[in-house]
C-alpha cells in the first residue's frame, strides 16, 4: 500500500484544509507557526516524475473568482499565466507574505483538471482558526494576489492511463474530482467509478457535478429513503468484483481514519495493496 509522505511539520491540506494558525491569515495579519516546505521527491517507484525547476518556482497568482460549494466550502478560481500544466490528482504550495513579511505556507490539492485556459482551482473548507482558509473565505476578494508553486508529487496523480476507483470522504473529494473531470472533458474511454462519503446532503462538495460514474454514501443524515452509515464493503466489494481489463487503480483520499478504513475495504475485496494510493490530512 502506497502512501503520499508526509511530515507533521508540513500541515499537509490534501483537500483543501489548513492546520494551526490563531487570526485571520493574509498580508499584515498573518501570525502563527509557518509550515516547513518539504522536500519533494521524484521519479520513485509508482510515482510520476515532477520536473525540480516547475516544482521549485514560485509564481504570482490573481484570485479570478469564488464559487460556493457548501456552507463551510468554496471554490477560488486562480488566474496563474505561466502554469505549466498538472495532473489529475497532484497539490501545489501556496504562500501567503504579510507585510512585514511574515509568511505562511500550505499544501492544497488543485481541484481543476488539466487544461490551457491559465487558471486553476482549489477547493477550501473553512477551518476554525485556519490561517490561510480563514483569510481565503473571510479576507480574499478577486483581484488579490497570492504566490504559488507545483505541480508537486507525482504519487497521487492519476494520467487517465489507467482504470481508476476513486474513494473519499469530506473535502478529501477535491482531487478526486480533478480526476473526475478530467476524465469527462477528454471523453475518455477507461473506466472510472467513484465512492465519496459527505456526512449530510448539504455538506456533499460538487453535489451539482457528480453523475453516474459516482456513489454517494451519508454517515449522520441523508434524503428520505437513502441508507444512513459509513461505507462498507456494499459498496466497494462489487466494484472489485466486476474488474476491468487490466484491474483498478484505486486512490483514496480522506481523513486518516477514513483512510484506515476505506483501504481495509478494498484489501478485503480483493485490491492488490501496491495498487492502493492514499492521501490523507488532518
Amino acid at each position: 500500500m502506497r502512501e503520499a509522505g508526509t511530515t507533521p511539520a508540513e500541515s499537509r491540506s490534501a483537500a483543501g484544509t489548513d492546520t494551526g494558525g490563531t487570526g485571520p491569515a493574509g498580508p499584515g495579519s498573518t501570525r502563527a507557526a509557518v509550515s516547513a516546505v518539504p522536500r519533494t521527491r521524484f521519479a520513485v517507484p509508482g510515482r510520476i516524475a515532477v520536473g525540480e525547476d516547475t516544482a521549485s518556482t514560485w509564481q504570482t497568482a490573481t484570485l479570478a473568482g469564488v464559487r460556493r460549494e457548501t456552507p463551510h466550502a468554496a471554490t477560488f478560481r486562480l488566474a496563474v499565466p505561466e502554469w505549466a500544466g498538472h495532473l489529475p490528482g497532484q497539490h501545489l504550495m501556496l504562500r501567503l507574505t504579510a507585510e512585514d513579511g511574515y509568511v505562511a505556507q500550505r499544501h492544497y490539492s488543485i481541484a481543476s483538471p488539466p487544461d490551457d485556459s491559465g487558471h486553476i482551482e482549489l477547493t477550501l473548507d473553512a477551518v476554525p482558526d485556519g490561517e490561510v482558509s480563514g483569510w481565503f473565505h473571510t479576507v480574499a476578494r478577486p483581484g488579490d494576489t497570492i504566490e504559488v508553486r507545483g505541480p508537486l508529487s507525482g504519487f497521487f496523480a492519476w494520467p487517465g492511463d489507467r482504470p481508476a476507483l476513486l474513494l473519499g470522504a469530506g473535502s478529501g473529494v477535491v482531487p478526486l474530482m480533478s480526476m473526475v473531470r478530467h476524465h469527462r472533458a477528454r471523453r475518455l474511454d477507461v473506466p472510472l467509478r467513484m465512492v465519496v462519503s459527505a456526512r449530510r446532503p448539504e455538506e456533499l462538495i460538487y453535489a451539482d457535478e457528480l453523475g453516474d460514474e459516482t456513489t454517494v454514501v451519508y454517515t449522520r443524515g441523508a434524503p428520505h429513503g437513502v441508507p444512513v452509515g459509513r461505507m462498507t464493503a456494499a459498496h466497494v466489494a462489487p466494484l472489485l468484483a466486476e474488474q476491468p481489463a487490466g484491474g483498478w487503480e484505486a486512490y483514496v483520499c480522506g481523513s486518516n481514519g477514513f483512510a484506515e478504513h476505506a483501504s481495509r475495504l478494498l484489501v478485503a475485496a480483493g485490491q492488490p495493496v501496491d495498487r492502493i494510493r492514499i492521501e490523507r490530512f488532518g
